[in-house]
């Protein structure tokens, strides 16, 4: 049995009425909130540019662009879509020990495929549930981060699983889509090491792209390397190493996977948390701090507390949300972490560009062995010029796994985040589609997202 079997036998053996309640409550909400973060990107330069190029490339097709009056073929919609859930950095995280992806970055795919083959809502959420659980799956058994890859590398495989699920691809097509996805798109690290740039909001847009068109080919016809993983010089010897996967028809690796309170990089939660607690609790003024220090766990450190490269130098957003230290100094500061924070005007400001080059960062290794027990510590030291030092630690924040967010939490992000596009009845009508789509068609639901 080679991988590209197992999963194709897994995804074919995934049905909605087999999901038990909980694990479609919480695939809805990812549903909702992943919107609710894709209308907030809309008329963002990275956006605008992605969307530039679809509409260049295609005059019309069966699929919505969120947010527009413009359609596209699955594939634009997806690489759009997918754009806009992703470009804030405020979606969903899968709490691997070696590899943090974003679930989330598979929904824009498996919408585009139902979309354009007019498939009912409890066909969309047994699809993102593939998706879901292959992703999570990889991460958990195949991370790659240290190998050099991207960790989008793993949502071609997952996306190209859940959307052919949804396309109704049979045995030996999902097979080929998944052969074809996972040789020719494997990503590199390099966009998220060093001086970060605005491609390390759009690679998970480019692999839902690339899967969707996977996925086409394959309907099409196309083969692919089905020995994909197992194969001479094929994934496991070049991308991953051995590994296996146990994967669940329940999907319920949707539980492990966290939502975000704060617009702010995975690993930061737990400390922006903390740190806005800590400058409430002692009203703290900004301009009397001396140092802020952070004791965390090793993938902080590595990915947004400087082991790859360095996190003082924030001139872009992009580098912004990749720095423990400009989001700690500016949610102390602010005593928030929104979108504002990522304005240019306010990266730039002299206050949060003194006070985050106080900030210092060290790995902690009992909080690393602490988080690959499933926890998000996190302890802060906040230092005044007349030698008080204000303390706070916690285990993990309000969206973690341990301590997920409600219906009203997310319905209120939602709400937050569209404000300004849709009005109250917009809002409440997409609302409800979601919390019931099992009895909607996903059309029901994409026309709500035109312009």
């Amino acid at each position: 049995m080679t991988t590209t079997a197992e999963l194709a036998d897994f995804a074919l053996s995934v049905s909605y009425k087999e999901l038990s309640e909980d694990v479609r409550e919480e695939l809805k909400k990812r549903v909702l909130d992943s919107i609710g973060i894709a209308v907030g990107a809309l008329g963002a330069d990275a956006i605008d540019s992605v969307r530039a190029t679809c509409t260049e490339l295609e005059s019309d097709g069966p699929c919505r662009l969120w947010g527009t009056d413009r359609t596209a073929s699955p594939v634009g919609a997806a690489m759009y879509n997918t754009a806009l859930t992703r470009y804030l950095d405020y979606m969903d995280s899968f709490l691997a020990p070696g590899e943090t992806p974003h679930p989330s970055d598979n929904i824009g795919s498996v919408i585009a495929c139902a979309e354009a083959a007019d498939r009912t809502g409890r066909e969309l959420l047994a699809g993102i549930g593939v998706a879901y659980e292959v992703q999570g799956e990889l991460a958990w058994n195949a991370p790659v981060r240290d190998r050099g890859y991207d960790h989008v590398t793993h949502t071609v495989l997952s996306a190209a699983t859940g959307a052919g699920v949804v396309r109704e691809l049979n045995r030996e097509q999902l097979r080929n889509a998944i052969g074809i996805a996972g040789t020719a798109h494997n990503a590199l690290r390099v966009t998220r090491t060093g001086g970060i740039n605005e491609w390390k909001g759009i690679a998970s847009a480019n692999a839902a792209r690339n899967a969707v068109y996977s996925v086409v080919l394959a309907a099409h016809g196309m083969e692919g390397p089905t020995n994909l993983f197992e194969g001479q010089k094929g994934w496991k010897q070049i991308i991953s190493g051995a590994f296996d996967v146990s994967l669940d028809p329940e999907c319920e690796r949707v539980f492990d996977t966290m939502t975000k309170r704060y617009v702010a990089e995975t690993y930061a939660q737990s400390a922006v948390e903390a740190i806005i607690e800590l400058a409430e609790s002692h009203d703290i003024d900004p301009e009397t701090v001396e140092s802020i220090h952070l004791d965390t766990f090793a993938g902080a450190k590595l990915i947004i507390g400087g082991g790859e490269g360095s996190r003082y130098e924030v001139e872009t957003k992009a580098q912004a949300d990749h720095s423990l230290p400009y989001m700690l100094a500016a949610a102390l500061i602010d005593r928030q972490l929104t979108n504002d924070a990522y304005e240019s005007e306010r990266i730039t400001r002299d206050d949060v560009q003194t006070l985050l080059r106080t900030v210092t960062v060290e790995e902690d290794e009992e909080f690393t062995e602490r988080f690959e027990r499933g926890e998000m510590p996190a302890r802060i030291a906040v230092e005044l010029e007349d030698g008080t030092t204000h303390r706070a630690e916690t285990g993990d924040f309000s969206g973690h796994p341990n301590n997920p967010m409600s219906w009203e939490q997310i319905e209120e992000k939602f709400t937050t985040m569209t404000d300004g596009r849709y009005d109250q009845s917009r809002q409440q009508e997409i609302i409800d589609t979601v919390r019931t789509l099992e009895e909607h068609d996903v059309r029901d639901l994409t026309r709500l997202l035109e312009r």
